[in-house]
């Protein structure tokens, strides 16, 4: 039988985590004190052995809530230990059937988790035979980055993300037309996300994004990164092939998007 509640053991935590480091690459860069500290957390035993895991990121809005581990302890958690209202789910196919139960999907996408391989050089290849000048993004670029990514959406960016991490951006004529950042690094745990990867549309096509990408793994190895990784949806099969280019390779999918907690799940938890 499974029991589920709160954690708040970080060491318990990372021993389970490190079991699948590179899907589980965000939940441990989020062991990191800064981000540890907007973290609700909720692990699912049976027989005294932990066996699933969530992890709700209260600092974007809505909040990220990545599911891990054995569906029925997935289940869990959910019943009986966590349940935000609104969340931007990522879980993998064996975790539907339980996510379902609880949550209404707003249009899920299938995602690919991709990492750099060893020995890859992302700064070489994005250079390339016709290179594009990328330029290091700091708090002056914060005004037009925002205006970027909200052609795109822009909910999964904050400027925390800026002053924390890594943002290379390609401009013409003065102007930020395309950029790619970090959404977190661990230096404890030697990782790095690379995300928000945006060109606006007038812009496409030339490898602009391609190479602000590269900039970004180039300067993550250069910092020590052991492990450095992107989500992409497996529809954009363009977008995949870049990636490659650069040196990355499929290694997990899994299922990401926005959710609502069903009103008589919501009820039920409230009993």
């Amino acid at each position: 039988m499974w029991t589920a509640d709160l954690l708040r053991d970080r060491d318990a935590i990372l021993a389970f985590l490190q079991a699948d480091r590179l899907y589980n690459a965000y939940a441990i860069a989020d062991l990191e004190p800064a981000l540890f500290a907007q973290c609700i957390w909720a692990g699912a035993e049976r027989n005294g052995r932990l066996g699933a895991l969530a992890l709700q990121f209260c600092g974007l809005e809505p909040p990220p809530l990545l599911l891990m581990g054995a569906a029925e302890g997935v289940r869990a958690i959910l019943t009986h230990a966590l349940h935000p209202e609104t969340a931007s789910i990522g879980c993998q196919g064996e975790h539907l059937a339980a996510v379902q139960e609880w949550y209404d999907w707003d249009e899920p996408v299938a995602m690919w988790r991709m990492a750099l391989r060893p020995g890859g050089a992302p700064d070489e290849v994005a250079r390339g035979a016709n290179p594009v000048p990328c330029v290091r993004l700091t708090s002056e670029h914060l005004d037009q980055l925002v205006e970027l990514y909200a052609l795109g959406g822009g909910d999964a960016f904050s400027p925390a993300q800026l002053v924390d991490g890594v943002f290379y951006g390609v401009v013409v004529d003065g102007r930020l037309v395309a950029a790619a950042g970090t959404h977190l690094i661990s230096p404890v745990y030697g990782i790095g996300a690379i995300g928000n990867v945006f060109t606006q549309p007038d812009f496409r096509g030339r490898g602009f994004a391609t190479a602000a990408t590269g900039a970004v793994a180039a300067e993550l190895l250069r910092c020590g990164a052991r492990d450095i990784i992107l989500n992409v949806a497996q529809r954009n099969a363009a977008a995949v092939r870049a990636y490659e280019k650069l040196g990355f390779e499929r290694t997990h999918a899994f299922i990401e998007g926005l959710a609502m907690l069903r009103p008589v799940a919501a009820t039920d938890a409230s009993n």
